[in-house]
């Protein structure tokens, strides 16, 4: 299979990710890992709830005390909490 070359400026961390991916050997897990962050990566880019509120209005405010929202924010916390090297954002190196 031929693989179009795209080029494309990214910053350090998208550098880190994409290389990180690559770097991993083809195999059932690198498939999951790669679905699973693109579903994360869709969700985060547009957190709306699909579920309809009482205006009738579909909810975009990921802050909000949505049930779709909730159970991604507390799944990325356990996760979070889970990895062994782990950091906040706000974590010294």
């Amino acid at each position: 299979m031929v693989q179009e070359r795209i080029h494309l400026a990214v910053s350090p961390e998208e550098y880190r990710i994409i290389t990180t991916l690559r770097d991993m050997p083809e195999s059932p897990l690198r498939e999951r890992v790669q679905r699973l962050l693109d579903e994360v990566l869709e969700f985060a880019r547009n957190p709306r709830c699909f579920e309809y509120q009482a205006d009738g209005v579909p909810c975009a405010d990921p802050e909000a005390d949505c049930d779709q929202c909730q159970v991604v924010l507390a799944m990325l916390d356990r996760l979070e909490q889970r990895l062994p090297r782990c950091r906040q954002p706000a974590d010294p190196a």
